[in-house]
């Protein structure tokens, strides 16, 4: 089924320009390409699955999408209707490529609950998850949210170190964050998250 993935990345481009998704899914692709090295899982679910999570953002308009996502007081009704398209689009890709009907399904339930759906429902879902939120500590998102947020990056940093122990679920996305935060701790000249979880 790999022989399947550009033809769905091919299929789920025109639903990611919006918010700048396609570089948020191609970072979240590249974590999660670790996290299935370390800690096992499907890739023929993860993977699609990533490429897909964040398709339904391109139904919701512009002006609303930054009160659904980001540092402080988030739109869950507005986050929950991303998730919902989301869903159904990754569905009728998913069928146009004809992919495996049971993994298909797994798919779409995670998507259908990947920014709400507090325990996941299984190592794929936890690693589509985790891939998710390691985007926020890459290079290219400290780059871009701060100024999208409107926020000092150094006060972003430390918030988001500050977030590890609390977004994670594999050990591995833990540590990863942990690297890149201590990255970015670096550029802007504020102390590094311990990773002790109590700062």
């Amino acid at each position: 089924m790999e022989e399947q993935y550009p033809e769905i990345f091919k299929l789920a481009a025109p639903y990611l320009r919006t918010r700048n998704n396609e570089l948020h899914t191609k970072i979240a692709y590249s974590f999660a390409l670790k996290l299935l090295d370390a800690e096992g899982g499907d890739p023929e679910v993860v993977l699609p699955a990533v490429m897909l999570h964040d398709v339904g953002w391109m139904t919701i308009p512009e002006d609303l999408q930054l009160k659904a996502f980001g540092p402080g007081e988030n739109d869950m009704e507005i986050n929950r209707r991303h998730e919902v398209e989301g869903a159904r689009i990754a569905g009728e890709i998913l069928e146009h490529v004809r992919y495996d009907p049971a993994r298909s399904e797994e798919i779409v339930d995670i998507i259908l609950g990947h920014d709400s759906r507090k325990v996941p429902l299984s190592l794929n879902d936890a690693i589509v998850k985790d891939s998710d939120k390691l985007w926020r500590f890459s290079k290219q998102a400290l780059a871009l949210n701060p100024e999208r947020f409107g926020i000092d990056p150094a006060v972003h940093t430390v918030w988001l170190g500050k977030k590890i122990a609390k977004w994670f679920f594999t050990e591995t996305a833990k540590g990863l964050a942990l690297e890149e935060q201590r990255s970015r701790a670096v550029w802007y000249g504020v102390p590094p998250h311990s990773g002790n979880g109590r700062e």
